[in-house]
């Protein structure tokens, strides 16, 4: 049992943010592409407080995953 929880807790933090964004396969060119566009539809002084979103939302985001993780350990722990 513990070790199911610890492939579980392995794969769930160790995701790229990439695989997370389904961005894993696209080349230089088509995120060239993308980020021009983005810049069109928001223009360039909308793009700073886009992106500090976007970093909070990711830290955010990691914060979670590692109390999820410290609580799975601790209940496997407890089990012991």
């Amino acid at each position: 049992m513990v070790n199911l929880l610890n492939l579980y807790i392995n794969i769930f933090t160790n995701m790229e943010l990439a695989t997370l964004l389904f961005l894993g396969n696209l080349g230089g060119t088509e995120i060239f592409v993308i980020v021009f566009v983005i810049l069109l539809f928001f223009g360039a002084k909308k793009l700073p407080e886009l992106a500090r979103g976007l970093g909070k939302g990711i830290r955010e985001f990691k914060d979670a995953t590692k109390d999820v993780k410290e609580n799975i350990e601790k209940a496997a722990n407890s089990e012991d």
